[in-house]
């Protein structure tokens, strides 16, 4: 259910991967842990595809025939890297991470020497042992979906992990940290290019020139990344954020008015846990925010070791209910209290029920502040659509902070921002809506929106892309009704934003 990747199928390249270790008694084990250093040089390359073999393995399944059509034919082959660096934790401390570094291989001229890199964040993974590195785990469709829209056309393609998954030495993970992630994603760029000349292709060079996209929680890592290498002097290139939580303290506000997002229950032990370690200021005690049947372990409860479903199976979270569907009253303040209500969307409804998450007493808590310091984004927007000037509650000064409005920063290089308008789990007119309104006097040309529910226009260079996500749309409700179209929206744009991304970046 959080999990993105490419719903047309998995594409399955365990079949076809060789093993291709490099020794590793050659390799050096650094003595420094200082950002971006690599904790093995070189890194182990683990797989290595032709793109004859990748063609051919796309061609033997319909959905790989799907993704090949969309991703289009295989230029490149791919070599495979497996990272270990240092970068930090959100307080600074030295913390480890891995991650991906995908290198074109072949005679074609785009698949050799000097070439662009994309620096890619994934989205929301549950599992704790998640490793974009490994494309012969048949559930890791991201990583399978960037080497072939990517690493296959000819760009050097580096992913992280993030800090608290695979072999990190964090325990939790910094979720939606923007300052903490921007510098993962950087010190992962870093080791990347330390590592390439020693690659088993080193005349596979970085051009200089550096790309910088990601999906939902990966979007928002994607913009944050951006903000900090234009506070560093190095601005990329182009940039091209898909379906993120961009405007995040108008999303959080937006679902404890009610607005509830599918994945919630999920997604908000990730954030408070998160935003605790950094902050400490979010809750005294777990159930300060958590009902006592879920509250005793939640800090360590995710990223899991076990499926996200195995947890709802066995009581450690609700499936859907975040807040009880007895409306809490606010004295004195009846409009308030109808609009905390039980909403008649069902999307949103299904947010509500016995057992929930978060109790009560929290969510007052939380709307209160919302509505005696407004964002300028939720409930209704307001011209410019500003943060909140002085919020008071802990988790909206945390979600303040990390919004991307924070500080009115603006872009300095071409950006792409790609989602769809329907979205039930980053909704898009709360977070790319408002990220456009907010930039709405920027010059024509640095920041386009793309939604790919959209109606297609001739002419228009994204047409194509919106086409197709309609039609896989139009399948997932032939097949499964709209309750099944409702339920992967959210992963099915991933696959069309990525491959608009790749368009985009191509005109630079």
């Amino acid at each position: 259910m959080i999990k993105t990747g490419c719903t047309l199928g998995v594409l399955v390249m365990a079949g076809m991967l060789a093993a291709c270790g490099s020794d590793s008694s050659s390799a050096t084990v650094a003595t420094s842990n200082a950002r971006g250093t690599l904790i093995y040089d070189p890194p182990l390359r683990i797989a290595s595809l032709t793109a004859a073999a990748l063609q051919s393995q796309l061609s033997s399944t319909a959905s790989g025939q799907q993704l090949a059509e969309l991703a289009g034919t295989p230029v490149c082959g791919v070599d495979f890297y497996y990272e270990q660096y240092w970068t930090v934790d959100p307080v600074g401390a030295p913390a480890t991470a891995s991650g991906a570094l995908m290198v074109p291989t072949g005679t074609a001229a785009q698949c050799t020497g000097a070439r662009p890199i994309v620096l890619y964040a994934h989205g929301t993974q549950t599992d704790k042992a998640f490793n974009i590195a490994d494309v012969s785990n048949t559930a890791n469709t991201e990583g399978a979906l960037i080497a072939a829209v990517f690493a296959a056309q000819g760009y050097i393609v580096v992913a992280t992990n993030y800090t608290g998954y695979d072999t990190s030495s964090l325990s939790y993970h910094p979720f939606l940290n923007g300052d903490q992630q921007s510098k993962d994603m950087i010190d992962s760029l870093t080791a990347a290019r330390a590592a390439l000349p020693h690659s088993f292709t080193p005349a596979t060079t970085d051009s200089g020139q550096l790309f910088v996209t990601g999906y939902s929680e990966g979007g928002y890592v994607a913009m944050a990344t951006v903000k900090a290498l234009q506070a560093a002097g190095t601005p990329p290139a182009a940039s091209a954020p898909m379906s993120g939580p961009y405007a995040l303290e108008a999303l959080v506000d937006a679902v404890f008015y009610g607005n509830v997002n599918i994945g919630s229950t999920v997604l908000s032990p990730l954030l408070t846990t998160s935003y605790q370690r950094a902050y400490g200021n979010i809750y005294q005690y777990t159930t300060d925010v958590y009902e006592p049947a879920y509250a005793p372990n939640i800090e360590s409860l995710l990223p899991s070791i076990m499926p996200v479903d195995t947890l709802f199976q066995q009581g450690k979270l609700p499936e859907t209910a975040l807040f009880n569907s007895t409306t809490p009253v606010i004295p004195g303040n009846p409009l308030l209290t109808a609009a905390l209500a039980v909403p008649t969307n069902p999307v949103f409804a299904a947010g509500f029920g016995s057992p929930n998450l978060v109790t009560n007493d929290y969510r007052l808590s939380y709307v209160l502040d919302a509505a005696a310091n407004p964002d300028g984004a939720v409930p209704v927007p307001q011209p410019g659509v500003p943060l909140a000037a002085n919020p008071q509650q802990g988790l909206r000064k945390a979600t303040n902070l990390n919004d991307m409005r924070n500080g009115n920063w603006v872009p300095m290089s071409p950006m792409l921002m790609c989602g769809g308008d329907q979205d039930p789990t980053v909704f898009f007119s709360v977070d790319t809506g408002t990220m456009q309104a907010h930039w709405a006097a920027l010059p024509t040309g640095l920041v386009t929106v793309l939604d790919v529910n959209a109606p297609p226009t001739p002419g228009d260079p994204f047409a194509a892309v919106q086409a197709g996500f309609q039609q896989a749309l139009a399948n997932l409700i032939a097949a499964g009704g709209p309750q099944a179209a409702v339920e992967s929206y959210h992963t099915t744009v991933a696959p069309f934003c990525t491959v608009a991304a790749r368009g985009f970046f191509s005109q630079f």
